[in-house]
C-alpha cells in the first residue's frame, strides 16, 4: 500500500481506537505509526493493540512502525479535600512533603527533587500553566508562595518549573517496568518524556541495548539548550509542543519548532511534530482552518511526520483526523511553493563517500525524471541519507531486516519492503525493477536510480550508484 505522499502521520491509540476495525481504519486511512502512550491504559491494552498491528502488517505487507511513549517523571501534586480548592491571586500557598490532603492554603507536593530546584523569585506553573504561583521562601520540604494567577486547582494537576534543571532521572520505576514490557512486545521506537540532558538519553540507551530506536521528546528548555548534542544521541526527535508551550512563552515555540526540524535534518534524524495539531477534531468533525495551517507548516518546514494524541485516541472522530490529516499533506506535498521551501533548506553533505552518493542519487533523479531512488539498506543509513536529501520521488528502501523496514516508517518519503540482499549487481538491477513496478512506484519504461554499499549487505558502506530501465 503506497501512500501518495511524503510525509508520515503518527496516529495515538487509546478508548476511542482499540478495536481492529477502527485501527485498520485509521491504517487505511494513512497512519504510518502507531503510538502507544503509557502514560494510560494498563499493559493489557497495549499488548492487545500491538497484536492487531501486526496482524495488520501481517495482512498487508506493509511494514508498521510502533512507538512506545513513556510517561516520564510527571510531576504532580497530591489529593485535595474535595477533588480541588480555588486559589485567589495575591494570596498566600504553602507546597509541602506532608501527605495529608491539601486545601485552599496549602496541597501537598510528593517530589523533593523539586524543592531542592527552588529559590525566592522562582516562579511554579501548575495545571499546564492555568495557575502561576512565585515562591517567597523555601526549604528541602516545603515552598511558601504567592498566587500570581489564581483559578481551581484539581487533584494531581501537573507542576513544571520553568528554567529549573531538576535533579531527576528522565527514567522512572514506572517507566522500567513499563520499558520492559515494551521491549519484550517488540517495539520500533522509544519516546522519552521530559529529558533534560544527554546523560537522560545515554541511560535509556544502555536498558534498551539496541533493542529498539530511541527517540527524544524535546519538552524542556534545559533540553533546548542542549539541542546538538541531544540530537546525536537519539535516532528521531519530537517537538512536544505541549510541555515545552507550558514552560516557555508560547510565541517561543514556533520558531524552535523551525530550528528543531532544521537541525535534525541537517543530522540526517527524523523529526516529528507533535501536540494539539489537530485539537478541535476530538469534539468536531472538520478541523479549523488555523489548525489546517498548522500541520501544513510542519509539512513546508521538512519535518518527517506529523503526531495526532488525543484525536485519535479519545477522541469522537479518530478516522477522520488522519484522513484530513492525510489531505493537508498530500495537497501541500503539490503546492510548487512545497519545492522551494524545502530546497532553500538544504545543506551541503558532508565530505564522505554515502553522503556524495546519496546526494547525487537526488540530483540524478532530478535531471532524469526517474521514478523513484531505491536504496538497498541493513542498518537504515542509506534510507535516512537519500531522505534527509529530500529527493523530489520517493525511497524504496529494500533491507531483509523487518525491525529496519518498520523503524524507517517514521522517516520522510520513504516505502520500506522487506526482501533478501542481493549478492551481485545483476540481481541488484533486476530486484529494485521487479519491486518497483510490484508496489506501483515505477512502471515499464521508467528509470530508478539504485545505491547500494560493496561489498553488499555491509552497514554504512554506500559506494554504488546505478541507473536502471524499468523492463518487463
Amino acid at each position: 500500500m503506497r501512500r501518495q505522499r511524503q510525509a508520515k502521520i503518527v496516529a495515538t491509540l487509546g478508548p476511542a481506537s482499540a478495536t481492529p476495525a477502527v485501527i485498520r481504519a485509521l491504517f487505511d486511512a494513512g497512519a504510518d505509526v502507531f503510538r502507544l502512550n503509557f502514560s494510560h491504559g494498563a499493559h493489557a491494552d497495549h499488548r492487545e493493540r500491538f497484536a492487531i498491528l501486526r496482524q495488520i502488517e501481517a495482512d498487508t505487507g506493509r511494514p508498521i512502525g510502533i512507538m512506545m511513549d513513556l510517561q516520564g517523571p510527571k510531576l504532580r501534586v497530591g489529593k485535595l479535600a474535595g477533588g480541588g480548592a480555588d486559589l485567589k491571586a495575591g494570596q498566600r500557598f504553602r507546597l509541602d512533603m506532608t501527605p495529608m490532603e491539601g486545601d485552599s492554603l496549602r496541597a501537598p507536593l510528593p517530589h523533593p527533587e523539586v524543592f531542592k530546584a527552588l529559590t525566592a523569585g522562582t516562579d511554579l506553573l501548575l495545571d499546564d500553566g492555568k495557575l502561576r504561583l512565585r515562591v517567597e521562601e523555601c526549604g528541602a520540604d516545603f515552598a511558601e508562595t504567592t498566587v500570581i494567577t489564581g483559578g481551581r486547582l484539581s487533584d494531581r494537576k501537573g507542576v513544571n518549573v520553568p528554567g529549573a534543571l531538576l535533579p531527576i532521572s528522565a527514567l522512572t520505576e514506572k517507566d522500567r517496568t513499563d520499558l520492559q514490557v515494551g521491549l519484550d512486545l517488540g517495539v520500533d521506537w522509544v519516546a522519552l518524556s521530559f529529558v533534560q540532558r544527554p546523560e537522560d538519553v545515554a541511560e535509556a540507551r544502555r536498558l534498551i541495548a539496541g533493542r529498539a530506536a530511541v527517540l527524544v521528546k524535546l519538552e524542556k528548555p534545559a533540553a533546548i539548550e542542549r539541542l546538538e548534542e541531544l540530537i546525536e544521541l537519539a535516532d528521531a526527535v519530537m517537538v512536544a509542543r505541549g510541555d515545552l508551550g507550558v514552560e516557555m512563552p508560547a510565541e517561543d515555540v514556533p520558531p524552535l519548532q523551525k530550528r528543531i526540524i532544521a537541525a535534525g535534518r541537517e543530522a540526517g534524524k527524523p523529526v516529528v511534530v507533535a501536540t494539539q495539531m489537530l485539537d478541535s477534531m476530538v469534539h468536531a468533525p472538520t478541523p479549523t482552518r488555523a489548525e489546517a495551517s498548522d500541520v501544513a507548516t510542519a509539512v513546508y518546514d521538512g519535518a518527517d511526520a506529523v503526531m495526532l494524541s488525543a484525536e485519535t485516541a479519545s477522541g469522537d472522530y479518530p478516522l477522520e483526523s488522519v484522513a484530513i490529516m492525510n489531505r493537508i499533506i498530500r495537497r501541500v506535498e503539490k503546492d510548487p511553493y512545497y519545492r522551494r521551501f524545502i530546497l532553500a533548506q538544504h545543506r551541503e553533505p558532508e565530505a564522505t563517500a554515502p553522503d556524495a552518493i546519496s546526494a547525487a542519487a537526488a540530483q540524478v533523479a532530478h535531471t532524469l525524471s526517474a521514478a523513484a531512488i531505491v536504496t538497498y539498506t541493513t542498518s537504515g543509513s542509506t534510507t535516512l541519507r537519500a531522505a534527509r536529501e529530500r529527493p523530489e520521488v520517493p525511497v524504496l528502501c529494500l533491507t531483509e531486516k523487518m525491525e529496519t523496514a518498520r523503524r524507517l516508517a517514521l522517516c520522510w518519503g520513504t516505502h520500506c519492503v522487506q526482501t533478501q540482499d542481493v549478492r551481485s549487481f545483476s540481481e541488484m538491477v533486476d530486484k529494485a525493477c521487479r519491486i518497483a513496478r510490484e508496489q506501483g512506484i515505477a512502471e515499464k519504461g521508467q528509470r530508478l536510480v539504485v545505491t547500494a554499499g560493496v561489498p553488499f549487505g555491509t552497514p554504512g558502506s554506500t559506494n554504488v550508484l546505478r541507473i536502471a530501465w524499468v523492463e518487463d
